[in-house]
């Protein structure tokens, strides 16, 4: 385990761009789950309100 590491390091100094995910990707990630989860929520409340009169059309 330990030399795993090590090599992980190493592989790291000498290669120090490895494609990692940049700040800006991760932060629009997170505003779109965020946003969808919210507009689904909205969708989930209003068809639960409104369920009972849809549903005597």
């Amino acid at each position: 385990m330990a030399s795993r590491v090590r090599d992980g390091f190493e592989e790291a100094a000498r290669r120090p761009d490895r494609g990692d995910i940049s700040t800006t990707t991760v932060i629009i990630w997170v505003a779109a789950v965020t946003g969808a989860v919210l507009i689904a929520g909205t969708i989930a409340v209003v068809i639960g309100k409104y369920n009972g009169l849809l549903g005597n059309l």
